[in-house]
C-alpha cells in the first residue's frame, strides 16, 4: 500500500496555534486588520509565513459575503488613463496595496454615460466589495448612484457636493496652491498668471482659490485661463494668455502636464524659461524631473494617497465611520522656477 507524501495544507487554526491568538483573531487579520492589535497582527503575519497557510477566497467569499476585491473607479475619457501619469501612479499604488493584503484591484473606466450605467450596475450586484473613485466631477451623477446603492466608496480628493456624504483622501489643496504662489511672489515675480484645472474637479476649483487668496489685491483675473489638465490644454491656455497683451512674469499650472504645455507654447513665441518666464506645475508625477527644463512643483504623496484610500476604504467596508484625511504637499524646487 502507497503512503501520500503530500503534506496536509495548513489551516486558520493551525496559524492561531503557531500564532498564539485565537482562530478568530488569524480571521479578523485575513479580512482586512480591523480590530486587532499591532502585536497580535504580527504575530499572525509571522505565523502565517511560518506554516505557509494561504486563504481560499472562495471560501472566505462565502463566508464574509465578499468578493476580495476593490474597483479603482475613473470617470474620465479612456485615453487620460494611459495619457495621464497621476492616474498610472494611483493604480499601481492601490494595486500594491491591495496585494499586500492578498485582494484584487478591478479597473473601471466610465467616462461615457453608458460606461457609467454599466459600472453602477457592476458594483451594485456586489461583484466588488468597494470603489475607490480617482476623480470626480461636480455634475457628475455617478457619486449619486453610488450613494444610493450604498456601495461602500472613499473618493480620491474632495467631491464637489458630496464632500460630507462619502469618505476622501485629498492632498491640501488650497495651502499648496499658496505654497507655490508664495514661492513665485518671494522670487520677485509680480504678474503672476494661473493656468486652473477644470472648474468642477476639486484641483481645479481649490487650487484657484489658494491662488488667489495668496495673491490677495495682486490677483488680477485676466491672468486666469483653464485647461483641463492635459497638456495640449497648457499650450492653449498660454497662447491665451500670451494673446491677451505681454507675457506674465510666471505660470503657475494646476498639473505638471499643463506646466510643461505652457513652457511649449513660451518657446513658440520666442520666450525663455525661466529667464523670461518662470514655470510651475504641480503633481512630481515622474514627468517634471525629467523635463527640460526640469520642473518646479508641489509634490504629492502618491504611494500614501493610495495606501490611506485603500485602508479607509477597507474601514468603511468593516462598518467604521465616513472620515476625512487631508495630507500634506512638498515643494519642489527645479530650474524652470
Amino acid at each position: 500500500m502507497e503512503h501520500s507524501t503530500a503534506r496536509r495544507k495548513p489551516t486558520i487554526r493551525d496559524v492561531a496555534a503557531a500564532a498564539g491568538v485565537s482562530h478568530g483573531t488569524v480571521s479578523r487579520v485575513l479580512n482586512g486588520g480591523h480590530w486587532v492589535s499591532p502585536e497580535a497582527r504580527a504575530a499572525v503575519e509571522d505565523a502565517i509565513r511560518r506554516t505557509g497557510y494561504t486563504a481560499s477566497h472562495a471560501a472566505r467569499s462565502l463566508a464574509t459575503g465578499r468578493s476580495g476585491s476593490l474597483a479603482f473607479l475613473l470617470t474620465e475619457p479612456q485615453h487620460l488613463l494611459f495619457s495621464d501619469p497621476t492616474f498610472a501612479l494611483l493604480l499601481r499604488g492601490a494595486a500594491e496595496a491591495l496585494a499586500q493584503r492578498s485582494m484584487t484591484l478591478v479597473l473601471l473606466v466610465a467616462g461615457t454615460p453608458a460606461e457609467r450605467a454599466n459600472v453602477t450596475h457592476y458594483v451594485s450586484a456586489g461583484h466588488v466589495d468597494g470603489v475607490l473613485l480617482i476623480s470626480s466631477h461636480e455634475s457628475d451623477p455617478l457619486i449619486d448612484s453610488l450613494i444610493a446603492q450604498q456601495v461602500p466608496t472613499v473618493c480620491c480628493g474632495l467631491p464637489l457636493g458630496h464632500q460630507t456624504d462619502i469618505s476622501t483622501v485629498s492632498v491640501d489643496e488650497v495651502g499648496s496652491a499658496r505654497t507655490m504662489t508664495r514661492h513665485l511672489m518671494d522670487r520677485g515675480h509680480r504678474r503672476i498668471a494661473m493656468i486652473a484645472g477644470p472648474h468642477d474637479t476639486p484641483g481645479g476649483r481649490y487650487r484657484l482659490v489658494g491662488f488667489r487668496e495668496e495673491l490677495g489685491d495682486r490677483f488680477d483675473p485676466e491672468l486666469v485661463e483653464e485647461g483641463d489638465y492635459g497638456l495640449e490644454s497648457g499650450v492653449a491656455a498660454m497662447n491665451r494668455l500670451l494673446e491677451k497683451g505681454p507675457a506674465p512674469d510666471a505660470v503657475f499650472a494646476a498639473s505638471d502636464l499643463m506646466a510643461a504645455g505652457a513652457i511649449t507654447a513660451l518657446r513658440r513665441a520666442g520666450l525663455r524659461v525661466p529667464e523670461d518666464v518662470a514655470v510651475a506645475g504641480f503633481d512630481d508625477s515622474g514627468l517634471a524631473e525629467s523635463h527640460e527644463p526640469p520642473l518646479t512643483t508641489m509634490r504629492q504623496p502618491w504611494e500614501q494617497l493610495s495606501e490611506r484610500m485603500v485602508a479607509l476604504l477597507l474601514d468603511v467596508i468593516a462598518g467604521g465611520p465616513r472620515e476625512a484625511v487631508t495630507l500634506p504637499t512638498t515643494l519642489v524646487v527645479r530650474e524652470s522656477a
